[in-house]
């Protein structure tokens, strides 16, 4: 066992007792040695004065084609004729099966969940933005697209998927959403529910005779839904590669125009959307008609629009809930004789026609969007057709030609590809406006906005080698807060010699937790300057940095929790980012803080160590990994006020469990209230190869009144020679 003053002073300081009114000092501490990914080059679709590039997809019978040649196609702008210069197939990687379905987060689990791998920006990978239009759908329609997303999320999503699940409705502020972690999909999914102020009430069609209104902000509510989709379209065009957009709604109408106002478009300003900002939440939505901005912002930003009428194969007649009157409800006549009535017809005929023009009315937007995007819409299907979705992005073909002409005439030019074979059909973008590249160019973002924009990309920047430890934590006297250790890589930063012969480097940090749909749970700037004198200072270009903060939580729930770091004198820019599940201690339910990792060797002073500070976790091959952590709310047997607690160690490696240790009873001897804090090691077998890994703990307990209740943590570390 670990020495009760050693275990006591982690958990105390780190866990227990945060410091409050104290300017937290840098440690110095072994540097993580990363090589940042290399950038991703490919352009999927490119509008430039010297090459159209555009993407389509062959299919037959619904399936895909893989190996056409160029010869086999033909492609035409405006009817004319173009040359192909570049030709491709992108292979997106093959589905594999998905043998278990993650447990719900934020909830106990019989079992503990997968850690995802991490993601690069230049693997290949399917890039879905789910959009739930909640703005525009009813009751009913929610319900049912909750259950089946969670069946999507769960068992169609693959390792390197990356995926945000956005409510129109929700605070749609931040890419920070896109994640391949099912426990913080899965999260927003249960979060799904029905807006009042959507334009569809309760049902997908109002009961004739029982209409109660709808509230005054579902006014606006359409203006929302294409607000928001713009604003998603905006934040997706700076992830790589092909994205896809799936958007699902019950009600998004074309505005009542004559179709050559939405086709030929005067644009009076330069720029595709007139975005103030590259990354800020004001669109100007003048110029261009909203659904044709829509089309030309996905076609430039490489995103292919999938709609998905979520009233599913609907009834359009006549139904119990409707109160038709006296026609259909006096007593003295039949059912037939109802029905043979000279007035009834109309009524049902009316009712019947006014509902199958509104199904018909409703998807004619959203179709306008997928058609001239490349991708198509869904109808008449109770499963949503999310699975066909998904099958229809494992590849696509790269047709580019060189423009001549008039195409970057600001006006809309057409695009039409054809493919040789019998039963073939080909789907790609409609066309585009012919934008020069400074017209099209976006605005050069503001230092603040690269700020952001490094806070909510999931890839982060790399100007800077951060390494981020988060752990959950609680007070009894100031609630729960998250404790955080920011491992720095002191070359990136730039140091000056101050008068007092100490060495500055002074940098911003920008700290925010993002929950739900984007929403901010906390966010904080702040400023700090390092002052380091000649040893330390030495030391730490050797080494690292660690910096140590705290930040309040107030709200309970699963979050991403990221912190930007800007050198202000080099103006380079280092993101880390860490999933943190907050849990509700109110409802006293089980609870772990998070896990602290330090190396046992370097705290009895051995020289051949790496890691002695919980910011680093770097070990060596063949050395040991201490652990601390608390427990909340375990429940207390009735007769010795003890809980019965055993935990369970495993270690997985990009996904896949490699170590799971043998269930262990926890001696709680002189624990007995219901904050039990723990402490133990384990040594690396030689054998585990140099790498990135992820510990996770999980302690089971049996005294509650379901048989069997499980709460996990987990942190990643990495293994050294």
């Amino acid at each position: 066992m670990y020495g009760k003053a050693l275990l006591s002073a982690l958990l105390l300081s780190s866990l227990l007792l945060p410091i409050r009114g104290q300017q937290p000092q840098p440690s110095p501490a072994p540097a993580p040695q990363r090589t940042p990914p290399a950038a991703d080059e490919q352009d999927v679709v490119r509008i430039t004065t010297n090459l159209v590039q555009v993407d389509a997809v062959v299919t037959k019978d619904g399936k895909p084609i893989i190996d056409l040649k160029p010869e086999d196609f033909a492609i035409t702008e405006d009817g004319h004729p173009q040359t192909i210069t570049n030709f491709s197939y992108v292979s997106n990687p093959e589905a594999k099966p998905v043998t278990k379905a993650p447990a719900k987060a934020g909830r106990d689990n019989t079992s503990a969940p997968t850690i995802p791998p991490a993601l690069h920006p230049n693997e290949p990978r399917r890039t879905i933005a789910l959009v739930v239009d909640d703005l525009g759908m009813s009751q009913a329609s929610i319900i049912e697209a909750r259950q089946r997303l969670r069946k999507f999320v769960a068992e169609e999503l693959q390792p390197n998927d990356l995926v945000a699940i956005i409510r129109t409705g929700g605070e749609v502020g931040a890419l920070q959403q896109f994640t391949n972690d099912k426990r913080l999909l899965q999260s927003a999914v249960d979060h799904l529910k029905w807006n009042s102020c959507s334009r569809t009430g309760l049902h997908v069609f109002a009961p004739v005779g029982n209409d109660y209104g709808q509230n005054l902000c579902s006014l606006s509510a359409q203006a929302g839904t294409l607000q928001s989709i713009l604003f998603v379209l905006q934040g997706m065009r700076n992830l790589p590669g092909r994205k896809s957009m799936i958007l699902l709604t019950d009600d998004l109408q074309l505005p009542r125009l004559g179709m050559s106002d939405l086709h030929q478009p005067d644009l009076n300003t330069p720029g595709v959307i007139g975005a103030t900002s590259n990354v800020g939440p004001e669109l100007v939505l003048s110029g261009m008609p909203v659904f044709e901005k829509i089309v030309e912002f996905a076609i430039r930003a490489s995103v292919v629009v999938y709609s998905v009428d979520t009233r599913g194969l609907q009834y359009a007649g006549v139904t119990a809930t409707d109160n038709l009157g006296p026609i259909v409800t006096r007593p003295t006549t039949t059912i037939r004789q109802q029905l043979l009535d000279v007035r009834s017809p109309n009524v049902f005929q009316r009712t019947s026609s006014a509902r199958s023009e509104a199904l018909l009315a409703g998807r004619e937007g959203s179709d306008f969007i997928s058609r001239r995007t490349g991708g198509f819409g869904v109808h008449n299907a109770n499963d949503l057709g999310l699975k066909q979705i998904a099958e229809d992005q494992q590849g696509y073909y790269l047709l580019a030609y060189k423009p001549v002409g008039q195409t970057f005439n600001r006006k809309f030019h057409n695009i039409k590809i054809t493919v040789k074979g019998k039963g073939l059909s080909v789907r790609t973008r409609a066309g585009f406006y012919g934008l020069t590249d400074d017209e099209e160019r976006t605005k050069q973002p503001t230092v603040a906005d690269q700020m952001i924009g490094a806070l909510i990309s999931p890839f982060g920047a790399n100007d800077i080698t951060l390494r981020l430890t988060t752990l959950f934590a609680n007070s009894p006297l100031t609630g729960s807060f998250l404790k955080a250790f920011l491992c720095i890589n002191a070359n990136d930063l730039t140091f000056v010699n101050a008068p007092d012969g100490t060495h500055r480097a002074t940098f911003d940090l920008g700290i925010t937790a993002f929950g739900d749909n984007g929403r901010v749970v906390s966010q904080e700037n702040r400023t700090a300057t390092l002052s380091l004198h000649d040893k330390i200072y030495e030391q730490a270009l050797r080494e690292a940095v660690v910096y140590p903060f705290e930040v309040p939580i107030k709200q309970p729930g699963a979050m991403q929790f990221r912190v930007a770091l800007r050198d202000q004198a080099s103006q380079r820019i280092g993101t880390a980012g860490q999933f943190i599940e907050v849990p509700n201690l109110k409802n006293q339910r089980l609870a772990l803080s998070g896990l602290i990792l330090w190396s046992p060797q370097t705290l009895s002073g051995s020289e051949n160590a790496i890691s002695g500070s919980p910011g680093v976790r770097q070990f060596r091959q063949g050395s040991e990994i201490g652990m601390a952590y608390s427990i909340y709310n375990p429940p207390l047997d009735q007769a010795t006020h003890l809980p019965q607690l055993t935990t369970e160690t495993r270690i997985f490696r990009d996904g896949k469990l490699v170590y799971a240790g043998k269930p262990t009873p926890l001696d709680v001897t002189g624990q007995s209230d219901q904050r039990i804090t723990n402490a133990s090691r384990m040594m690396l077998g030689v054998d585990f190869p140099t790498g990135d890994y992820v510990l996770q703990v999980s302690v089971i307990e049996t005294l509650s009144k379901e048989k069997r209740r499980i709460t996990t943590q987990s942190t990643d570390f990495e293994i050294v020679k």
